[in-house]
């Protein structure tokens, strides 16, 4: 099969691949139909993060299933699903809870290799969300629908979900990707008042609005903290800190009312944090890896299906697996807030 090889930063590849097979009982194989390349592939591609050289990559897509292992009961061949980037068991303590992104049986990053023509999933049975129907009974738009669910949606609304994020909130959006886009859903879906995006480009401010961000502040640093406070009473009740750099992170913190609560899902790129701010603040500070298979089960998919959300229209530039490198560059440029990947739509 084809798959998108890392070369090295700034080099992709599509090279053949042996097809996976089943390895685990709890295996699945997925025919992928649609796969795109996430905000955090950009740090390894940017030399910034350490990733393998000449291995296969990617974590979010939709497909079919092909095959399945011994133990998969509720997932069978022929069943249009989207493959979320977490592995959940759906019976430790933490699926339980409403948290498997963190299930203990599953190492998160194991199996990043969605950017192919197929894929083995592990845990299938549970963690594996069945979309109904097939590809061709939907839209291509509400293919990217589905799509977002595999991963940044489902993580936006993680976001918005550690900060408490309840009616008549005013919310401060930290981030105009994918992800902190998808996060100005999760805040409107929970039924925020007002939701401010932090955001300098007009393309992700115009999303936004259309979004739900009800102000736009393009300041960065001191002033953007300026312009929030002078926006707001005392702050933000609720923060969602979708980027990771330590301005965003220092940003959001400061924009934060007394008792407010920060939703952290960037990749923390400063690995040490001073927390007295936090402490003579009063500010809660949650978040990490999104538990996509519960957000998509109990909420989002609902949500999509029902039209109330539309995140697919995060990706604005369509490609085919053979243009992995310019998929990978026209992100690195800011010239597509997300880039799509279409396989087939069979």
């Amino acid at each position: 099969m084809k798959a998108a090889i890392f070369v090295e930063p700034g080099k992709m590849e599509i090279r053949e691949v042996p097809k996976p097979t089943i390895q685990e009982p709890g295996d699945a194989i997925i025919r992928i139909v649609r796969t795109c390349v996430c905000g955090s592939d950009l740090w390894w591609y940017r030399g910034i993060l350490h990733h393998d050289h000449n291995a296969q990559v990617g974590h979010e897509a939709i497909g079919i299933v092909e095959s399945v292992g011994s133990s998969v009961k509720d997932i069978k061949s022929g069943d249009f699903v989207i493959a979320p980037f977490t592995h959940g068991c759906g019976k430790c303590a933490a699926c339980k809870a409403g948290f498997d992104g963190n299930c203990p049986y599953y190492k998160v990053g194991s199996a990043e290799q969605y950017q192919a023509e197929f894929l083995r999933y592990p845990q299938a049975d549970w963690a594996l969300v069945k979309v109904p129907g097939k590809p061709q009974d939907y839209t291509s738009d509400m293919l990217n629908n589905f799509l977002t669910l595999a991963d940044v949606m489902a993580t936006g609304y993680h976001s918005a979900r550690t900060a408490e994020v309840k009616e008549g909130d005013t919310v401060v959006v930290m981030g105009d990707g994918a992800v902190g886009l998808c996060g100005i859903i999760s805040a409107k879906l929970r039924h925020a008042k007002r939701i401010i995006a932090m955001s300098k480009h007009p393309d992700r401010q115009k999303l936004a609005k259309e979004f739900g961000a009800t102000d736009i502040v393009p300041e960065r640093g001191d002033d953007a903290v300026k312009k929030v406070m002078e926006l707001t009473d005392m702050g933000a009740d609720a923060v969602l800190e979708c980027v990771g750099t330590k301005l965003s992170i220092d940003t959001a913190l400061k924009v934060a009312r007394p008792g407010a609560v920060v939703g952290r899902v960037g990749i923390a790129q400063k690995p040490v944090m001073d927390t007295n701010d936090l402490f003579f603040n009063n500010t809660g500070l949650r978040g990490g890896i999104a538990a996509v298979t519960t957000y998509d089960k109990k909420i989002l998919l609902d949500a999509v299906l029902s039209n109330q959300i539309d995140p697919g229209k995060v990706f604005t530039k369509e490609f085919d697996l053979e243009h992995i490198q310019e998929a990978y560059e026209a992100m690195d440029k800011r010239e597509a807030i997300k880039s799509l990947i279409v396989i087939s739509d069979k």
